[in-house]
C-alpha cells in the first residue's frame, strides 16, 4: 500500500500561476498591495456567499479568528457576564482566548456520537452557571443536534458561538454549519478544507458584530467602517478629521491577513464543495466497512445532514497497538482533536473549572483519527481500515 498523509495541500500549479500572474502587474498603477488592501473585502465576500452569512472577517488564523470573535463580545458589551462554556474535547484556543480577555472558560464532556457536548448536562449547566456564552466546537466535520442546541440556547438566554475550523461544508438539514450561531470561526491553515497557507475567517449576519470584529482586527481603528458608521463614531467621540486616522475606539489587535493570501482564497473557495464531496464519500466508505468492535465510538449520521469530514475518528483499547501498524505502514494518525483540555498542563495551570468528563477522559486515553481528504482513494481507505483491523 502507498503511505498516506493525514492532509493534502489544496494549493495546486494553477493556483501557484494565478498568485504570480497578480504579483507580475506592472509596477505604477495599480501595484499588487501585499499586505491587507482591496483583494481582502472581495475574498471576504465570496466566502459570505458560499457560506450564506451577511459578513466574514479576514484573519491570520483560525486561532486568531477565535480570540478576534471573543474580544468582539467582551469589549463591544455583548456579554451579560464572563461565564463561557467550552466543550472540553476542543483545541487550545478555544480554552486559552477566553483565559487570555479574562473570562470564565467551564469546561464540559463530549458525547460519543457526534463528538460534541452530553446535551443533558449541557443543559444542567446552563440552568446553574447562567453562562453568557457557549462555543460549540463542531469535531472533525461531525454535525451536532443543531435543534436541541438552538434551542437550548434561546431558552437560557445563551449567545451561541461556532467553532467550525474543522468542519467546513457540514450541514445541518441544507444549512451550513457556521450559520447557527451569533459568529463562527474557521481554519484556512494548510491540511484544512481549504488554505490560504495560514488564515482564518469571523463570519456574522450581526451588522454591530461586524463592525466591531472590524475594528479590533486593527488596532480599533475605524478604516473598515461604512462612511456613516465612522461619521457616528467620530462625532459621539468628538475626533476631528485630522486625528480620525489614528483615533483608536476599542482595544485593538492586529490579526489583520494579506492580499496575497486572499488572491489565493479567491480560487479555493470554488473547491469546497468538490473536496467535501469526496471527504464525505470517504467518510461513508469507513463507516461501511469499520464494526462496532473496531471502536467504543457510536459515532452517527444524522437523517438530512452532510458531514463534510475532516478525519475519521477511532476510540480502541487497542490504540497503542493499531496506531504503531498504521505508522509502520506509512499511515499517519494523531491523538483525536487535541484530547482533553482538561488533562492539558495549560489548564493544570490557568483553568477555572470543568465538570465530570468520563467520556472526554476515554477519548483522551484510547482515542485517535485516520486521514480523510481529498488526495486520497477509495483503495487508500480500506488499506487503512484493513490496518485498523489488524
Amino acid at each position: 500500500m502507498r503511505p498516506v498523509k493525514l492532509v493534502s495541500d489544496t494549493i495546486d500549479k494553477a493556483d501557484v500561476k494565478a498568485l504570480v500572474k497578480w504579483l507580475d502587474t506592472p509596477f505604477g498603477i495599480p501595484t499588487p498591495q501585499l499586505t491587507k488592501g482591496p483583494v481582502t473585502p472581495v475574498f471576504e465576500k465570496k466566502f459570505s456567499d458560499w457560506l450564506g452569512t451577511k459578513h466574514s472577517v479576514f484573519v491570520n488564523s483560525g486561532s486568531s479568528a477565535i480570540l478576534l470573535g471573543l474580544a468582539a463580545l467582551k469589549f463591544g458589551g455583548k456579554l451579560k457576564n464572563d461565564t463561557i462554556i467550552v466543550p472540553d474535547l476542543s483545541w487550545a484556543t478555544d480554552v486559552s482566548s477566553p483565559l487570555m480577555l479574562g473570562l470564565n472558560p467551564i469546561l464540559i464532556d463530549a458525547n460519543d456520537e457526534d463528538l460534541s457536548v452530553d446535551l443533558n448536562r449541557l443543559e444542567w449547566i446552563f440552568k446553574r452557571e447562567k453562562p453568557a456564552a457557549f462555543i460549540l466546537v463542531s469535531v472533525l466535520g461531525l454535525v451536532p443536534d443543531m435543534d436541541r442546541i438552538v434551542e437550548l440556547c434561546e431558552e437560557y438566554d445563551v449567545l451561541l458561538i461556532e467553532d467550525v475550523c474543522e468542519s467546513m461544508g457540514s450541514e445541518y438539514k441544507g444549512k451550513k454549519l457556521g450559520t447557527f450561531g451569533c459568529m463562527s470561526f474557521f481554519s484556512l491553515y494548510y491540511g484544512h478544507h481549504i488554505s490560504t497557507i495560514e488564515g482564518g475567517m469571523v463570519c456574522t449576519s450581526d451588522e454591530e458584530i461586524n463592525d466591531l470584529l472590524l475594528m479590533i482586527r486593527s488596532h480599533g481603528w475605524d478604516r473598515d467602517l461604512s462612511d456613516n458608521t465612522k461619521d457616528t463614531l467620530r462625532s459621539v467621540n468628538r475626533v476631528d478629521d485630522f486625528s480620525a486616522q489614528f483615533a483608536f475606539y476599542l482595544p485593538g489587535l492586529n490579526v489583520r491577513s494579506t492580499d496575497l493570501q486572499a488572491v489565493i482564497g479567491l480560487r479555493q473557495v470554488d473547491k469546497i464543495d468538490k473536496f467535501s464531496a469526496i471527504r464525505n464519500k470517504n467518510f461513508k466508505l469507513y463507516q461501511e466497512l469499520l464494526d462496532d468492535e473496531d471502536s467504543l465510538l457510536n459515532i452517527i449520521s444524522r437523517a438530512g445532514c452532510f458531514i463534510s469530514s475532516f478525519c475519521y475518528p477511532i476510540v480502541s483499547y487497542d490504540r497503542d497497538a493499531i496506531v504503531q501498524r498504521l505508522r509502520d505502514n506509512g499511515v499517519e494518525c494523531r491523538p483525536l482533536i487535541a484530547g482533553s483540555m482538561t488533562m492539558s498542563p495549560m489548564w493544570r495551570k490557568f483553568g477555572t473549572g470543568h465538570t465530570n468528563i468520563p467520556v472526554s477522559t476515554m477519548i483522551n486515553k484510547y482515542g485517535f483519527y485516520v486521514p480523510n481528504h481529498q488526495g486520497m482513494t477509495e483503495e487508500d481507505v480500506k488499506n487503512i481500515v484493513k490496518l485498523i483491523k489488524g
